[in-house]
């Protein structure tokens, strides 16, 4: 099946689950990456249950904190 990892289509196993991805796509600190499957956010208990579909579009957005000194 074809999904669309981070804007970047791939061919990946049917019943490929969420976590197995983000395995496979070697995030880095997965606990503070927030994953977006179709535009919805994933709570991050809940990504060993998902299992992603033929045509899912998946972003991986990573927050980073800063600002400027005055």
């Amino acid at each position: 099946m074809f999904i669309t990892v981070s804007g970047e289509k791939k061919e990946v196993k049917d019943g490929l689950l969420l976590k197995e991805l983000i395995e496979q796509e070697k995030v880095q600190t997965p606990q503070y990456v927030t994953v977006s499957l179709n535009d919805e956010f994933i709570e991050t208990a809940d990504r060993d249950q998902v299992v992603l579909k033929d045509g899912d579009t998946v972003e991986f957005l990573y927050f980073m904190g800063g600002g400027a000194w005055h």
